[in-house]
């Protein structure tokens, strides 16, 4: 920025002129509101601004769509206290006017820098948590949270004083609305708020898209923010295809050693299933009926009509099991025929049933007697299944009447819960590279390396619980989680030793009131010379910056998760204490305190010494944590 200059400025000293320059700097950005109101609010709403001095002014371009109506908020208390109505409307596309609105379906009894407190009206019973939250499509909501969830909260109802709402309303309004800008500009990077109104129950926001024109907010600009380690890779590839960044890189001061701090994980991926019947078994062929015998069991009958031909007919059943870890059992366990039936796996016979044994390939002399024979082999094909694909054939010779025949196998397979897990190693890489260290390493919340230096602690197996309700398992491993850090030389070059000659000489050869010097030429030649030296005299620093302590009284409405903390105290009325720069300096005649509103002074405008009361402060809140250490059990 500019700072005008003039005849007047020369005849300054360099300290008046610093210090001129410095007050004119804080006068227009000192604290968040100045700096909010001379330069951020007209920066993205278009609007001039103006350089230190005020003589000059530029339009800045920040922000590509505008309008001064992108979100209003507007409450109505109730008789209890409580925003009894909350409506927010916005302008979602920016063409100037409202075309969404959200009232809330509850009334509003506390409110948080992130979200709001709903209870019982006029109460501070049966309270409920909410945060603000932005859903997929982009709409602004309410999502029920735990209350450590929330941030900075407060009770506005009449359970902790009478109007708060009414007496507070331009911070309620900033608070309330605070956290749903926070929500909006969080979900969406694109947009800003640029300006906020208050005018009585109702705050006005102007809005601006601050990053990109694009329409998704899916942008460039934005990007890292999802993904902070692609930074790394686009920056490389950036810098491969830029002249001026290859020069620096090849100078002498780009060729020192060089290291980068670079993060990952080691993380064990467990996932819990339960695979049903069929996609451990699979059967397909000439089967009469399947018929379920209980959880993971299926009785498979494989037949049909026989004659006294040759060849026999032969009625087939195919099985495949696809986790042979799952089989339990597979068995041929029951053979019915009206004259033989013979059961032959992968070809090879292994049992028969009729008026005599069946165990050639030859067909029996005798046919069709009309009898009825059975079999129960409980032969075990589980083996065979394990290794492969498993054929059973049922040959039925019959004539007559009764010429028909079947074979039972019985399957059974465990439909347990189970557990695949994969380890995810994004570490190896640099584990491997003799250019990396290992920097710092946290395993399951236990730190074994800091500084690259081993702890000499070591985690226990920790146990786990995975699955859902329906089909849990708990798993005990050496670790689940390792987050490491390693620092990697990226440029292993050294720079050249600077010489030191010339300062060396410089030191040890001048005193308070003659400076020498020691200079070389090209050809090598060395000149010394001396020079009278005076240091330019101090200007006179004040003591300190003046400052005043204020204080005005407050009703205690911090809320936490045991209630408001105004019910947990004597007197819930507290004091709100403020420091203020006074407008003169240390020992000036018109020193003034600035204090707000209903403030009182405390401490004068002086050189104030606060850190007895803030040690005070801090000790009470560090012993008052101690006091609250569990042990064994109880609180000690």
């Amino acid at each position: 920025m500019l700072i005008g200059c003039s005849a007047t400025a020369h005849a300054q000293s360099m300290a008046d002129r610093a210090q001129a320059a410095a007050a004119a700097s804080r006068a227009r950005t000192s604290d968040s509101n100045s700096l909010l109101q001379n330069v951020v609010t007209p920066g993205l709403s278009g609007q001039p601004i103006s350089t230190i001095d005020g003589k000059t002014s530029f339009t800045a371009a920040l922000a590509c769509e505008k309008s001064a109506k992108w979100l209003e908020l507007l409450v109505q208390p109730s008789a209890t206290g409580d925003l009894g109505t909350v409506t927010i409307s916005r302008d979602t596309n920016f063409d100037g006017s409202f075309d969404t609105a959200l009232t809330l379906p509850m009334p509003v009894s506390g409110i948080c820098a992130n979200g709001i407190i709903s209870c019982t009206p006029g109460t501070w019973d049966a309270c409920e948590d909410f945060q603000w939250a932005v859903d997929g499509a982009g709409a602004l909501k309410l999502t029920q949270v735990d209350m450590p969830n929330l941030t900075s909260c407060y009770c506005i109802n009449n359970s902790c004083g009478h109007d708060l709402a009414w007496s507070n309303m331009p911070s309620v309004l900033g608070d309330l609305g605070g956290g749903v800008v926070g929500a909006l500009t969080t979900a969406d990077p694109r947009y800003g708020a640029a300006q906020a109104s208050i005018n009585g129950p109702v705050i006005d926001y102007v809005g601006a898209q601050s990053t990109s024109c694009a329409s998704s907010p899916a942008v460039g600009q934005t990007a890292y923010a999802s993904n902070p380690t692609a930074i790394q890779a686009d920056a490389a590839s950036q810098a491969s295809s830029n002249s001026i960044f290859q020069m620096l890189k090849g100078s002498p001061a780009g060729t020192g050693k060089v290291a980068q701090t670079r993060s990952c994980t080691i993380q064990r991926e467990v996932t819990v299933t339960s695979p049903t019947y069929d996609e451990i078994v699979t059967a397909t062929g000439s089967f009469e009926s399947v018929t379920i015998c209980g959880a993971g069991c299926r009785i498979y009958r494989i037949g049909g009509t026989g004659n006294c031909d040759y060849p026999p007919p032969t009625f087939t059943g195919r099985f495949t099991v696809a986790k042979p870890d799952r089989l339990v059992s597979a068995r041929l366990t029951d053979i019915q025929t009206a004259d033989f039936l013979q059961a032959r796996v992968n070809g090879t016979i292994v049992a028969s049933a009729g008026e005599g044994p069946w165990m050639t390939d030859a067909l029996p002399s005798d046919c069709g007697t009309g009898d009825d024979h059975s079999a129960a082999p409980n032969t075990d094909l589980s083996a065979l299944l394990r290794q492969g694909a498993v054929t059973i054939d049922a040959r039925i010779h019959a004539h007559g009447s009764h010429k028909s025949g079947y074979l039972d196998v019985r399957i059974e397979v465990d439909t347990g819960c189970e557990a695949t897990e994969d380890l995810a190693d994004l570490c190896s890489g640099y584990e491997g590279q003799s250019q990396c260290q290992l920097l710092s390493e946290d395993v399951d919340g236990v730190t074994t390396v800091t500084g690259g230096v081993h702890t000499g602690l070591t985690p226990l197996p920790q146990t786990r619980q995975f699955g859902s309700a329906s089909c849990a398992l708990s798993l005990t491993r050496p670790f689940f989680e390792r987050d490491r850090q390693y620092r990697c030389v990226i440029d292993s070059g050294t720079t050249a030793a600077p010489d030191l000659s010339r300062g060396a000489y410089i030191i040890d050869h001048s005193t308070e009131t003659l400076l020498a010097d020691q200079t070389r030429s090209a050809n090598g030649t060395v000149t010394t010379t001396t020079a009278v030296f005076s240091s330019p005299s101090e200007p006179a620093v004040p003591a300190c910056e003046a400052i005043c302590k204020t204080r005005a009284p407050a009703a205690s409405t911090a809320a936490a998760p045991v209630g408001v903390t105004g019910s947990q105290q004597n007197d819930p009325t507290g004091w709100n204490v403020y420091y203020h720069t006074c407008s003169g300096g240390v020992g000036s005649t018109d020193t003034i305190c600035p204090a707000g509103p209903g403030e009182e002074v405390v401490s004068a405008c002086g050189c104030l010494d606060e850190f007895p009361e803030a040690a005070v402060m801090m000790q009470s809140v560090r012993l008052a944590g101690s006091d609250l250490t569990c042990n064994a059990g109880s609180v000690q």
